[in-house]
């Protein structure tokens, strides 16, 4: 870990304060309707770290939270909530992270070392996917298209606004929540999402 990230460790309580109260984004989207996905959640894929494609047919009947992550922002300790939020509900929950660089080129150049700085600094076990953009571009990841499209899910156009923002996908492949980046996992709000 390089300095600048051990001092983004140690102030993230104060980021995540800061963004609380200045971010003027919606911190949390709920599809309180139920609205079904036009095009199924189930028909996307994406690439694991290690060049291995998940096909996420193989998701069915798990809560999936899906993540934009980089390794050198303020946020980048919420790698280690993730964590512990896989572990607590690991029976019930995937977790997908997808580094980016689309905010302030906070995201290392490759992906060997972006799997090297997750697993030697935060110890993680969720599944990791190649580098790609999150953003609403032209080269927008597939997953992203979906989850920032209501055309696609069904009712949420919302991209991330920064890294770290979350979304959940319940049992049956329905988007139900976006969480803004400042929203950490282990939020009752999260936790409660993920139980219902």
């Amino acid at each position: 870990m390089t300095a600048r990230q051990h001092i983004l460790k140690l102030i993230y309580p104060l980021v995540m304060l800061k963004g609380k109260l200045f971010f003027k984004q919606a911190l949390v989207l709920n599809n309180n309707k139920n609205i079904l996905p036009a095009i199924s959640f189930y028909t996307l894929q994406a690439t694991l770290n290690n060049n291995n494609v998940l096909n996420f047919e193989t998701l069915k009947n798990k809560k999936i939270l899906i993540v934009n992550t980089a390794s050198n922002c303020g946020y980048t300790a919420q790698y280690k909530e993730l964590e512990k939020l896989q572990q607590l509900y690991k029976n019930n929950l995937i977790i997908l992270a997808f580094p980016a660089n689309n905010f302030k080129e906070q995201e290392k150049e490759n992906d060997a070392a972006i799997a090297t700085f997750c697993k030697i600094n935060y110890a993680i076990s969720f599944a990791l996917m190649q580098k790609s953009d999150v953003v609403k571009t032209e080269t927008q990841n597939k997953v992203f298209n979906w989850l920032s499209n209501a055309n696609k899910n069904g009712w949420c156009n919302q991209p991330p606004v920064w890294n770290f923002c979350k979304y959940l996908i319940n049992e049956q492949g329905t988007l139900t929540h976006y969480f803004n980046t400042v929203i950490s996992p282990l939020n009752k709000q999260v936790k409660a999402a993920i139980m219902q």
